[in-house]
């Protein structure tokens, strides 16, 4: 059985579609990791009474990212997607960001932002401008909030559209790439 972050992603960087996986549900006050070595989810952490995830939380396949895990992706929230949904997604931008545990170098941990290829809700949409700066303020506080509840920093460097998500995606395959290769 192929492990879920080798899958393709199916990068289509000209309709700005790929493939995500689903690992924490929208409004959920847990949040789940894929783990590698048995091939299934397992509970990471509980946020505190009242914080729940404000969208839909996974990762892109065949991909790495600055913190060494894959990229993450937020889903718009649309339906209930279960843990460990495989869907495509339609890019929307990313949230360029660096975290920082206390005496630690920083870290990248961008946030690549999508929605459903056949949103109901969405389907207008097709950059994340669209949705407007105080939906990119309040997923940015939402992870500030979350990072800062484990005593790390999150600090938002960029805010870029479609194309710069495609090219950290392209990013992240070449890192996920000399990784299989090593």
């Amino acid at each position: 059985m192929r492990e879920l972050e080798q899958l393709a992603n199916e990068l289509d960087a000209e309709a700005f579609t790929c493939r995500a996986i689903i690992e924490t549900p929208n409004g959920s006050p847990a949040k789940f990791a894929y783990d590698l070595e048995s091939g299934l989810f397992h509970l990471g952490k509980l946020l505190p009474l009242g914080l729940a995830f404000p969208v839909d939380f996974g990762f892109i396949p065949s991909t790495l990212g600055g913190d060494n895990d894959p990229l993450d992706v937020l889903v718009l929230p649309e339906v209930h997607l279960p843990v460990g949904t495989l869907l495509e997604v339609r890019l929307l931008g990313i949230m360029e960001a660096e975290q920082r545990k206390p005496n630690k170098r920083p870290k990248r941990n961008d946030r690549i932002i999508a929605r459903l290829i056949d949103s109901r809700l969405y389907p207008g949409i097709d950059d994340l401008s669209q949705l407007g700066q105080a939906f990119v303020e309040e997923l940015a506080v939402f992870f500030q909030t979350y990072k800062a509840l484990r005593g790390q920093t999150y600090e938002i460097l960029n805010v870029g559209g479609p194309d710069r998500a495609i090219a950290i995606i392209r990013e992240g395959e070449r890192r996920f790439q000399a990784q299989q290769a090593a």
